[in-house]
Formats: structure tokens, C-alpha cells, sequence
């Protein structure tokens, strides 16, 4: 709420949703931010819940900057008929998991995590386990 609420103060236009909603609990109604630019919370901060922010981008080499125009880096999505193009700009992506014509989503086969002020190190699949494991390292001289 208070990044919404906040990116809309500083020019963001509220397209749909933006209020809490009544009753117990902390729902928030599904959002949409237009008009989203450099310096709003809803540009630089992740958000977390149902809040979508629209950023103009002039091509697809913008759209990878903006991507990687911020200090986080959990996951990201292109949407395209160009799969191949899409291929090609998501290892372009500084971010720890990109989607091409899907949702971001965990999947347990799969390892899972972000990257920049988003994470370390993985969880789920091979990669997750190791995470969970203590090596030790023995010297004998």
C-alpha cells in the first residue's frame, strides 16, 4: 500500500485496483500502475502482492536495461512470438530466474532464487540441496 500509494504521489496513474480491502487481514486488491518512471517505489522496490507496474520501454535492448536498472534480481518474464529473440535477451536479464511466455513460478525440480539484493544461492533441485549440505574438509599432512 505504501508503494503504491507513494509511486502515485510522485506521477504514477492508479488503471485499475490500489485499496486495501475491508475485513480482517492485510488483502490488497489486484493493481495496476501506469505511468511508472525512475525514482517511484514501484520502479526500484520489488512488490511483493498484486501489483503490476507498467514501464514504458522504447525497444528490447531499453526493456533489458530497465530490467537491470535496480538493485534486485528474484525473476523476470518476456513475452513474445520471438522465442529465439527471447532466448538470446534473457541471458541479457540479471536475475536469478526469467520466464519466457509464462509466469514466474517455483518449480521443486527446478533450482530457485534471485540474484543483487534478491538472494544467494538456490533452493529446490540439485543446486537447492547442496545448499543444505555441510561439507567438512580434512588436512593431513
Amino acid at each position: 500500500n505504501r508503494q503504491v500509494k507513494e509511486s502515485v504521489r510522485r506521477g504514477a496513474k492508479i488503471l485499475t485496483g490500489g485499496q486495501a480491502l475491508p475485513g480482517p487481514g492485510f488483502y490488497y486488491e489486484p493493481t495496476v500502475l501506469g505511468n511508472v518512471k525512475p525514482g517511484m517505489p514501484a520502479y526500484a522496490e520489488e512488490l511483493f502482492g498484486p501489483v503490476a507496474a507498467i514501464i514504458t520501454a522504447k525497444n528490447a535492448q531499453d526493456a533489458v536495461r530497465i530490467a537491470n536498472d535496480n538493485r534486485y534480481g528474484l525473476g523476470s518474464n518476456i513475452w513474445t512470438k520471438n522465442i529465439a529473440r527471447a532466448e538470446k535477451l534473457a541471458r541479457q536479464i540479471e536475475a536469478g530466474f526469467v520466464a519466457i511466455n509464462h509466469f514466474t513460478r517455483s518449480d521443486p525440480r527446478l533450482p530457485f532464487g534471485g540474484v543483487k539484493a534478491s538472494g544467494y544461492g538456490r533452493e529446490l533441485g540439485v543446486y537447492g540441496l547442496k545448499e543444505f549440505v555441510n561439507i567438512k574438509t580434512v588436512i593431513v599432512k
